[in-house]
């Protein structure tokens, strides 16, 4: 199961038909494709600053190793390990983007495809009842004092207090 994201335009409201229009779907983890294509991927995003500073790393890393003297194998060691950075950190700088053009992350959910993650998404933005019903808070779902267990792992004795 993956995480994804969906990121609408700010002042939407749920049950916004027009705000799905819109909307983004950016999906948590790893980017294989990010991974393999680097600037290629931020271009096809439409992250256009992120496509050239990471053009800009990219040859400043080779012509560091250059400068160095590194053999050919350290080069693409350390071309490799930009590559696995940026697969990891792909989908952040996506939602990061997203929020700053305006459309912030509004709700996130689990699903096994992009299909699956897009139809509950738009099954829950378009349910108006669900913005309405009470999200428990922090005091509700806090442990009681008679609850609390002793370092997490054992309940604690009434003779222990």
């Amino acid at each position: 199961m993956r995480t994804y994201t969906l990121h609408v335009p700010e002042g939407a409201v749920r049950g916004d038909v027009h705000a799905l229009d819109r909307a983004q779907l950016v999906r948590d983890g790893f980017s294989s494709r990010a991974f393999a294509f680097t600037v290629l991927w931020f271009a096809w995003h439409r992250l256009w600053l992120a496509a050239f500073l990471v053009l800009a790393g990219l040859v400043g890393l080779r012509l560091a190793g250059e400068a160095l003297g590194l053999p050919p194998a350290a080069g693409l060691i350390v071309t490799l390990l930009a590559g696995l950075l940026i697969g990891l950190e792909a989908s952040s700088l996506r939602r990061w983007t997203y929020g700053r053009r305006g459309l912030p992350a509004r709700d996130a959910v689990l699903a096994a495809s992009q299909e699956e993650a897009e139809m509950k998404l738009a099954a829950r933005w378009l349910d108006r009842d669900s913005a309405q019903r009470p999200v428990p808070s922090a005091a509700r779902t806090a442990p009681r004092r008679d609850e609390e267990t002793a370092l997490g792992f054992f309940p604690a004795h009434e003779g222990a207090r």
